[in-house]
């Protein structure tokens, strides 16, 4: 398997369009609380922003400081070092996930 089968499959696992998009994250981990910044969202994800990242697999809640906070749950999938971490969202049915789809909804339509 050559790096260019590597590179497609990758990409077949983002079938979510990513915006750009940058918010303060407030990640509530156990008993601490660790601020973050968003690079970009997705339906199904986000990178953040850190200087500290968890490690693969770590399970956390995240809120997106808006005008109204947006509570996600986060799985973390990638690490770049010194960058941070690519995680998965999951959102619970009600409030919060309309906030995130109209967040994403606002972001798709300013792209066209």
């Amino acid at each position: 398997m050559g790096s260019g089968d590597q590179t497609s499959r990758r990409s077949d696992r983002r079938w979510a369009p990513r915006y750009s998009f940058r918010a303060n994250l407030e990640i509530e981990w156990g008993s601490a609380v660790l601020r973050a910044s968003t690079r970009d969202v997705s339906s199904n994800g986000m990178f953040i922003e850190s200087t500290d990242p968890l490690w693969i697999g770590a399970g956390f809640t995240a809120h997106l400081v808006l005008d109204r906070r947006v509570r996600v749950d986060c799985s973390v999938k990638r690490i770049e070092p010194g960058l941070g971490m690519g995680v998965a969202v999951t959102l619970s049915e009600g409030q919060h996930e309309q906030r995130y789809q109209d967040l994403l909804a606002s972001l798709s339509n300013t792209g066209t």
